[in-house]
């Protein structure tokens, strides 16, 4: 049975502070890359195959109980632009404190290990790894929701950039659903493998240099819609 913790941490009123991201999208409309339905989706596939699945897979890896430093390093090593990796940081912040009102954390849970361990802030997809643990989810749960989210913020975001339809937008993410399943389940596998081998390389290093291109033009425009 699914668990209702993923509803909640899937659901786009958790206040993590992803509504104010785009996800590269807004960049990408704004080049002309993004402008419908069809533009959308492409974009969106490409996004969940690279970053997606390594966001994915280091969650599942937090959810599994791996080392936080070592995770966070990890996660520093495959995030090139530094107008991302603040991003990442400061939703990993906003995350945990959501979660800390929601899980309200005992001395020695994970949770409070993660305030203690990474002062500054871990990065959001571990962050969010160690959220669904302690919210009662396992790496596939975990990996999952990291999956979705990395589409389902854009596809929001399009529909006050582009004006595009909301049924539009709820058929994107339907015809993705099988794409993210098959992504979380890769995510899970790898970060498996990773922890019994005791060697986070074999974590996914999936990267899209355009989105880094384009977070850092973003962080640059002095007016924009979005925070990235």
């Amino acid at each position: 049975m699914l668990h209702p913790a993923l509803l909640v941490l899937a659901d786009g009123r958790f206040p993590a502070g992803g509504h104010a991201h785009s996800g590269g999208v807004e960049a990408a409309v704004r080049a002309g890359r993004v402008h419908d339905a069809g533009s959308l989706e492409a974009f969106c596939a490409g996004r969940l195959g690279t970053v997606g699945l390594t966001a994915a897979a280091l969650a599942a890896s937090a959810a599994l109980g791996m080392d936080l430093h070592a995770l966070d390093e990890a996660a520093e090593a495959r995030t090139p632009s530094p107008a991302l990796r603040a991003t990442s940081r400061r939703l990993g912040r906003q995350l945990l404190r959501a979660a800390r009102a929601a899980w309200p954390p005992t001395p020695e849970s994970a949770l409070a290990a993660v305030a203690r361990e990474l002062p500054g802030g871990g990065y959001q997809p571990v962050v969010f790894g160690v959220v669904a643990a302690a919210a009662g989810l396992g790496p596939a749960e975990a990996a999952t929701a990291v999956a979705y989210e990395s589409v389902s913020g854009p596809v929001t975001a399009c529909v006050r950039l582009i004006g595009l339809d909301p049924f539009q937008a709820t058929a994107v993410l339907a015809r993705l659903a099988g794409a993210i399943g098959e992504v979380a389940e890769a995510a899970v596998t790898a970060a498996v493998m990773a922890a019994e081998a005791g060697d986070l390389d074999l974590l996914p290093t999936a990267s899209a240099p355009l989105l880094d291109i384009y977070a850092e033009q973003h962080a640059a425009w002095p007016v924009r819609l979005f925070a990235s």
